[in-house]
């Protein structure tokens, strides 16, 4: 298959925002532009029209759609992002009114989605949202969609797929949702068998570019995909974590959230956040360096209650500490880290060890030799640091749960 040009290099882009007033504008352009730059757009400028409402056939008026298209052409612009997500009709009219090809918010960030997934999982996931989000927008596309010859918004099922009828489309759609139930099931198959294997989950959760990765890869070593890009992450990551108590506990890094996902896109990657939702503990990560950090706590912490978090501790994580001159703490439970620098980590471990499910004391055994069978257990079911053979008996020193301590107390000599 032959190179296009739009794939050899960046396509430059022209970002334009429509404030009717429901979010904050400003904001919310900034996060496009950095999304823009994620996909790999090179942004050459940004246009904001304030309305008191969205027109339904152009979303925006007709002088401002004149002057997007005297800016492409002057700018050699070859993709417009709009900062929401377009109806077809409206997709359809701007695209003949500006002369250049569109494509919106949702169909950016798909297009992250599609650049990042890894997993098999992941992948199904991003073609199924992707399908779904075309399928009622494929109606008199079908000669643009010929002429992209790939780049930013036609990742992922690609334009061979988009051009079929939709009854392939629908079809397609339907294989899809069979393999993911498939792979969903082997994945609470995997939870439930953690959960009878008594192992305690702790879930990294957080607005995109908060440095989750980092944090996984400073505590673990996990050697997980940590860039300054959003969306770096997009696949669970699952790692071991060895508390200082002696407690394993399985960090489980997961995708990061942005200010207005679109609801279907959280339903795409909902077993994914279901990792959080079944964790024992949460560290919901913010850039602390963000204006917006409270907000990003809030968002976040707001998403893992209609997950059904209630009740679990949820641990606000303050990220980035190294850029900020001095702070407020946003609550009581909140820890100060960086995680690029390891600074507040053993402050966060302190705090983990504090939330763990079940209590678990550290404490010296000194078993009779008949007891080598318990010995064997304590190894595989907590934690056992040494083991010493010795004329009165098998010396050990472990880190007990509650179960475990009541039913060896007689034996603690320390």
């Amino acid at each position: 298959m032959q190179t296009t040009s739009t794939e050899k290099t960046a396509p430059r882009a022209l970002l334009v925002e429509a404030d009717t007033g429901a979010y904050d504008a400003e904001s919310s352009l900034s996060e496009l532009f950095e999304l823009a730059a994620s996909a790999g757009a090179d942004v050459q400028g940004a246009i904001t029209q304030r309305l008191q409402k969205l027109d339904p056939a152009t979303c925006i008026g007709s002088g401002k759609l004149e002057e997007i298209r005297e800016f492409c052409q002057a700018e050699e612009i070859n993709l417009v992002i709009f900062d929401l997500e377009l109806s077809p009709v409206q997709l359809r009219n701007i695209e003949d009114a500006v002369d250049t090809r569109v494509i919106d918010r949702t169909m950016l960030i798909l297009d992250i989605f599609a650049l990042r997934a890894r997993s098999k999982e992941g992948k199904l996931q991003v073609e199924l949202a992707q399908l779904r989000y075309m399928l009622p927008r494929l109606t008199g596309r079908g000669v643009e969609m010929s002429r992209l010859g790939g780049g930013i918004g036609t990742r992922g099922p690609g334009e061979t797929k988009l051009e079929t009828d939709r009854r392939h489309i629908k079809r397609r759609m339907e294989t899809l949702k069979s393999q993911l139930a498939e792979v969903e099931e082997h994945r609470t198959r995997l939870r439930s068998r953690r959960e009878k294997d008594g192992v305690i989950t702790a879930a990294i959760v957080g607005y995109t570019n908060a440095g989750k990765s980092t944090l996984m890869n400073t505590l673990t070593d996990a050697g997980v995909l940590s860039e300054d890009k959003l969306f770096a992450t997009l696949d669970p990551t699952s790692r071991a974590l060895k508390l200082p108590c002696g407690v394993s506990v399985m960090l489980i890094d997961t995708v990061g959230l942005v200010r207005r996902l679109p609801h279907h896109l959280v339903e795409a990657f909902k077993s994914t956040l279901e990792e959080a939702a079944t964790a024992d503990i949460i560290l919901n990560v913010c850039d602390i360096s963000s204006e917006e950090s409270r907000l990003h706590l809030d968002v976040t912490r707001e998403l893992l209650l209609s997950l059904g978090c209630e009740g679990k501790p949820i641990i606000p994580v303050l990220n980035k500490y190294d850029l900020v001159d001095g702070f407020v703490p946003v609550s009581a439970d909140a820890v100060a880290i960086s995680a690029k620098y390891g600074t507040g980590i053993d402050t966060l471990l302190d705090k983990i060890e504090q939330n763990l499910p079940k209590k678990v004391k550290r404490v010296r055994l000194l078993l009779p030799f008949d007891r080598a069978g318990t010995v064997a257990r304590i190894r595989e079911q907590a934690t056992l640091y040494t083991e010493v053979y010795t004329e009165h008996g098998i010396e050990i020193d472990a880190a007990l749960d509650e179960e475990w301590y009541r039913k060896l107390r007689d034996y603690i000599i320390e």
